[in-house]
């Protein structure tokens, strides 16, 4: 009988293993890494032992919404529902918030003095003769934040029976940037239309707006720029201003603020003025009217994105002002509310012959020092635009007397859209540890945007969001990481990607190592893929004009030389890439002395960078012997193979998560591998045209003719607008 019962029981232990372990409900990937799902019965049971019950301070909306986050994320992970105490009645009791809202936790005496104001501790106490997980921060946003951490803890199977965790941002701003439009249109957006529901708001809050910044807060991001950097300023007008409010109201008990991108002829489009000179005495007033209506209606509102002087939008020049006069005219209006500017230095006059990468150097190099303490310069990762991999841009660094902020772009723009695996943490570590130099060796890019190289209190990270209304919100499970890993970034700009890749993929699909591991190095593996089969080698910007969907090295038919992709490859009889060493264009002196000196020389200059920097003869010698034309076919090809291996690794896979969200990522990868084959054939039918060589033996010519290739027409292309 006792054998019977004892294999019964291993009967049911197992049982309920498979099911904790095997999905056994579809999902659509609307709970992002948020899942909370029950965790395997021997892993919950350990865990239930160190969470019985929850105490939390005083009743602020903050910690309302952390104690009803801890409540969700427990029940879900251990399958009960810990009560909700005053005081601390059990072992394993969680006590969060801050020594002012809790005498408990005052008791402890916990040091929270060096973690800021955003910053927490995750402590393994003892308290009135009972066990208990302290969940301190100086505010309680501090508190949130480390709930979610605890949280974090539990999905990804950590131990949590000894803890002692201090955490706090090394970023002030971290912000994601919406491009999105009041018609519902998101401009480079892949995963439907905009979330904001403008005609339905102010009245119509949304559940999805809670959801968003749950995701949000649980990352860390801290402020989200409402609408498209090129909209008008009908976002400015009271109507407007008011549904901007409503949103305000629901994101600030998860420590999120509002920024608005505004329109820098705002004060003649929605003002009735003649004129938008920033030291206009008129001008000024009214903007100084407007931030006032503004801060009256959100108290915390974060301040204003202003794109200015840059593809065809107005500015300061159009007045001959600096963008110093136009900047710090707004940061003087906002400075009395506690309100920032964030200044685009993404500007290139279309009228210059210059390189296109050097101009927003030269442009804001000189003004170094000019800027009001309340901006920040907001400059994208690499000089020309998002490509799949740039040189780190030389503003970097080049401005010590100013705060950068990153801009990083999310949505994929330029790296497939929201069909292509590209997880964008390998790209984005790359340029944050990329070393400037400026202050000799270990002056990282992620030093110069934390503020610590030059003593800088304010700093900031931003990012292009690709949120939409599709039920993933990101067009892709796998675009969810995007998001993810940019707000751990801005967190910490120092942690690893493939360490953050592993935390989301536990908590997105399963902690099973059978699946996690895999994924993982299918996950690392995937932007240089892209890399290879799109633009390897140095090269950049050869997609289609306009609408940036596959290759286009071919096109000259802009009206602008630096929007043509013959313009970047510069590709002839001789050789291909763009000479910037010191016979060039000479943007390599935008560079630490160091870094110009390597990007100066052929030899020195990294192979992934060469044709950025240099204009190479086809038969140059690589350094694996190679020639630079076999070297150049064998990276498009290379980067299709290895798209066919993240299909076969994902084949293997099938069963270990839930069937909807497995076969939409089978058929992604399928997209990807046919559309990554049609990147290789183009460009290498392009490239073989310009140069007349034979392909290097063992490599299949392309499918189709260059001049099919060159017919194809894509008039519909998601996410492109011509403003």
């Amino acid at each position: 009988m006792k054998t019977c019962l004892h294999t019964l029981a291993t009967l049911v232990l197992t049982l309920a293993t498979m099911l904790c372990a095997v999905p056994t409900h579809a999902e659509d990937g609307y709970d992002l890494w948020l899942r909370y799902h029950l965790l395997a019965p021997e892993q919950a049971k350990l865990y239930r032992d160190h969470a019985t019950e929850i105490i939390i301070g005083s009743a602020t909306p903050t910690q309302i919404v952390t104690r009803d986050e801890l409540q969700r994320g427990l029940h879900g992970l251990l399958g009960n529902t810990l009560p909700l105490s005053d005081t601390v009645t059990h072992d394993g009791a969680i006590i969060v918030g801050t020594s002012a809202s809790s005498p408990l936790i005052a008791k402890l005496q916990l040091d929270t003095q060096s973690i800021g104001n955003e910053g927490y501790v995750i402590r393994s106490v003892v308290l009135d003769g009972h066990t208990a997980t302290a969940i301190v921060g100086r505010s309680d946003i501090g508190a949130l934040y480390g709930a979610f951490h605890f949280l974090r803890l539990l999905q990804t199977g950590q131990p949590i029976d000894h803890l002692d965790l201090h955490e706090s941002p090394r970023i002030t701003l971290r912000v994601l940037d919406h491009w999105d439009y009041l018609n519902g249109q998101v401009e480079r957006g892949y995963a439907g239309t905009s979330i904001w529901d403008w005609w339905k708001l102010p009245d119509w809050r949304a559940p999805r707006y809670t959801d968003y910044a749950r995701a949000n807060a649980s990352i860390g991001i801290n402020g989200t720029v409402l609408n498209d950097v090129v909209s008008g300023a009908t976002i400015l007008t009271p109507v407007y201003l008011e549904k901007v409010a409503a949103l305000a109201d629901v994101f600030r008990p998860y420590g999120i603020r509002v920024y608005l991108s505004v329109r820098f002829s705002a004060p003649i489009e929605i003002g009735g003025l003649k004129t938008a000179d920033p030291l206009d005495p008129q001008v000024q007033a009214w903007w100084r009217a407007k931030a006032d209506e503004i801060y009256k209606l959100i108290p915390d509102f974060g301040g204003f994105l202003v794109k200015a002087d840059s593809e065809g939008q107005p500015g300061p020049k159009d007045y001959h002002r600096t963008h110093a006069d136009g900047a710090n005219m707004f940061a003087d209006v906002l400075a009395p509310h506690g309100g920032v500017v964030m200044w685009r230095t993404f500007v290139y006059s279309q009228a210059s012959a210059d390189d296109r990468a050097k101009q927003a150097y030269e442009e804001f190099k000189p003004l170094d020092g000019q800027f009001h303490a309340n901006v920040l310069l907001q400059t994208k990762n690499g000089p020309i635009d998002f490509q799949p991999r740039e040189p780190f841009h030389p503003l970097f660094g080049a401005m010590p007397k100013t705060p950068l902020m990153m801009e990083f772009e999310i949505t994929k723009e330029y790296l497939g859209f929201a069909t292509h695996l590209v997880y964008l943490g390998p790209l984005y570590e790359e340029v944050l540890s990329s070393d400037t130099m400026v202050r000799g060796k270990g002056s990282t890019v992620a030093k110069v945007i934390d503020g610590s190289l030059e003593g800088h209190t304010l700093s900031g990270m931003a990012g292009d969001a690709n949120i939409g209304t599709d039920r993933n919100w990101c067009g892709s499970d796998f675009n969810q990481a995007n998001w993810y890993v940019f707000g751990r970034l801005a967190w910490n700009p120092t942690l690893s990607s493939r360490t953050i890749a592993e935390e989301w993929v536990r908590m997105t699909f399963t902690n099973n190592e059978a699946f996690v591991k895999p994924v993982v190095d299918m996950m690392m593996g995937s932007r240089e893929a892209a890399v290879d089969y799109m633009t390897p080698l140095g090269l950049l910007h050869l997609m289609g004009p306009g609408h940036h969907y596959g290759p286009a090295p071919w096109d000259a038919s802009e009206s602008e030389a630096d929007w043509r992709p013959v313009y970047y490859h510069r590709a002839d009889h001789l050789g291909i890439g763009f000479d910037r060493t010191s016979n060039g264009s000479n943007a390599v002196a935008q560079y630490a002395p160091p870094i110009a000196a390597q990007f100066n020389d052929v030899k020195q200059t990294p192979e992934r960078f060469l044709l950025y920097f240099h204009h190479v003869p086809w038969d140059y010698r690589m350094r694996s012997g190679q020639t630079l034309w076999y070297e150049l076919v064998a990276h498009y090809t290379r980067g299709v193979d290895d798209v066919k291996q993240m299909q076969e690794t994902w084949r293997h896979l099938d069963g270990y998560i839930d069937e909807e969200r497995y076969q939409q990522v089978a058929a992604f990868l399928a997209i990807q591998e046919k559309e990554a084959q049609w990147w290789r054939d183009a460009c290498i039918a392009y490239f073989q045209s310009i140069s007349g060589l034979p392909l290097p033996p063992g490599y299949a010519p392309p499918q189709r003719s260059l001049k099919y290739y060159e017919s194809l027409s894509f008039p519909y292309v998601p996410g492109f607008s011509s403003w």
